[in-house]
C-alpha cells in the first residue's frame, strides 16, 4: 500500500514539475526559433504541446522514482534488533 501511495504521490509531483519544465522549454523554443505569434500560435504551441508532453514525461519519471525508492525502503529493515550486553 505504501508503494502505491508513494507512486501516486510521485505521479502528481512529477506531472506538476514536468509541466513547469515543459512550459519553460516551450518558451525557450519560441525565443530561439522565433515562432510566429499570429493569433496566439506561440501560446498554443507551448500550452498544447510542450506542457502536456512535459507533464507526461515528468509524471512517469516521478512515479517510477518514488516507487523505486519505496521498494528499496521496504527491503531495508527499519528496526535493528539490539543484542543485550552482559555486565561483567
Amino acid at each position: 500500500m505504501k508503494i502505491a501511495l508513494l507512486a501516486i504521490l510521485g505521479l502528481a509531483f512529477g506531472a506538476l514539475g514536468g509541466a513547469a519544465l515543459g512550459i519553460s522549454a516551450g518558451l525557450a523554443w519560441i525565443g530561439i526559433f522565433k515562432t510566429s505569434n499570429f493569433e496566439g500560435d506561440s501560446g498554443a504551441l507551448v500550452f498544447f504541446s510542450f506542457m502536456p508532453m512535459g507533464a507526461v514525461i515528468g509524471g512517469i519519471g516521478g512515479a517510477s522514482l518514488f516507487a523505486v525508492l519505496a521498494i528499496r525502503d521496504a527491503e531495508v529493515a527499519i528496526e535493528h534488533e539490539h543484542v543485550a550486553r552482559r555486565d561483567r
